[in-house]
């Protein structure tokens, strides 16, 4: 008895000294949702009982890639929330209410796709989905503790990065802004499209000159925010942690125009403009590095705010349009909504975080 109270205590010390796996387990769930019933447009009730599809016969087309994406989905919803659970109700209920939570939120969605035209609810999908919970939840009782309480990762991001609950909220800004770059159809960490997303036309006419002056800037100033808030959130070696993580980007949109676009499109950001953009972005990075902390701070909100407003007005690209009206979602079409959000709304969960950390922070 006394070896659980003491291991619950240890549990919930540490979660008050870091929440970085509750704001993980919140977030990941948030963009699960928006994509589970992405494009939440043309809500209808189509007249078939809620539940039918729990008794549909095995449907007549499915890939083995659908299955294992859903299934991969929820393994991480699983494993997310053990590790936040687990401080109140220990580690055996964890593991049962995350997968509890897990399989209840797939029956959710299932049934509310019943009423989105573009989506079809499905007895296998929640089958995987539940799998994948129950297989995250496990996995999560495992080496959930590695997120928490003196666990490897804990403690590489405890001797690497800002400490409380502001560093916790920046590692996952950070970790949007990977997400965000797996978008294929945006300029390179061209962030903060509120335009796709409001449904908005482009204010300015198409000349290709002035479109890769306007590309050239907008990667530089979104350069020079990232390398500055990867600076700031790193107690160690920032030069190293900001090169590190622009590098990153770069693979993951590599990554994501050579999956999704079914071909020779990997280095499709790789223009001359955003190439210009990304030179002089970290350019003036290195520049400006070792100001104050307060400048650094103001420099990469107005860096952001600048990038931003470009995203806003940039012409149409022609090239961009081809390739949107030749790439089908299709089998992406959850993972196109999450990766749209995240990639029109980043900016805007970046600027309060800046504008309300202290400079004197650590």
């Amino acid at each position: 008895m006394r070896s659980r109270t003491t291991d619950a205590f240890r549990w919930r010390t540490a979660l008050a000294e870091s929440r970085l796996p509750l704001y993980l387990a919140t977030g990941y769930t948030l963009l699960a949702i928006y994509g589970s019933l992405y494009p939440f447009s043309g809500w209808r009730d189509s007249g078939v009982p809620l539940d039918a599809f729990l008794t549909a016969a095995w449907p007549r087309y499915f890939t083995v890639f659908d299955l294992a994406v859903n299934f991969a989905a929820y393994l991480l919803l699983g494993f997310l929330w053990v590790p936040t659970l687990r401080p109140w109700l220990g580690p055996g209920l964890a593991v049962a209410a995350a997968a509890i939570v897990g399989s209840s939120f797939s029956l959710a969605v299932e049934t509310l796709q019943n009423f989105l035209p573009s989506r079809i609810p499905s007895n296998v999908d929640l089958a995987c989905n539940a799998l994948g919970a129950v297989a995250g939840a496990l996995a999560g009782a495992r080496w959930g503790a590695t997120l928490l309480d003196g666990g490897r990762i804990d403690a590489l991001r405890r001797r690497h990065f800002m400490h409380g609950r502001a560093g916790d909220w920046g590692l996952l800004l950070v970790a949007l802004w990977l997400l965000a770059q797996l978008n294929p159809l945006t300029l390179l960490f061209g962030n903060g499209d509120l335009r796709n997303l409001l449904g908005l036309p482009a204010q300015l006419p198409y000349s290709a000159q002035a479109f890769a002056g306007i590309e050239a800037a907008t990667v530089c100033a979104h350069t020079i925010a990232i390398g500055l808030l990867a600076g700031r959130l790193s107690r160690q070696a920032p030069y190293r942690v900001a090169l590190g993580l622009i590098a990153a980007g770069l693979i993951v949109k590599t990554l994501a125009l050579t999956l999704l676009m079914q071909g020779a499109q990997g280095l499709a950001w790789a223009t001359p403009g955003s190439m210009a953009g990304l030179a002089g972005g970290i350019a003036i990075w290195l520049a400006v590095a070792l100001a104050p902390t307060f400048l650094r701070q103001a420099l990469a909100a107005l860096a952001l705010l600048f990038a931003t407003a470009l995203v806003n007005l940039v012409p149409d690209n022609p090239y961009l349009i081809n390739t949107q009206q030749v790439w089908s979602a299709g089998q992406f079409l959850n993972f196109n909504g999450l990766t749209r959000l995240t990639s029109s709304l980043w900016p805007f969960l970046v600027l309060p975080w800046l504008f309300l950390l202290r400079p004197q922070h650590e």
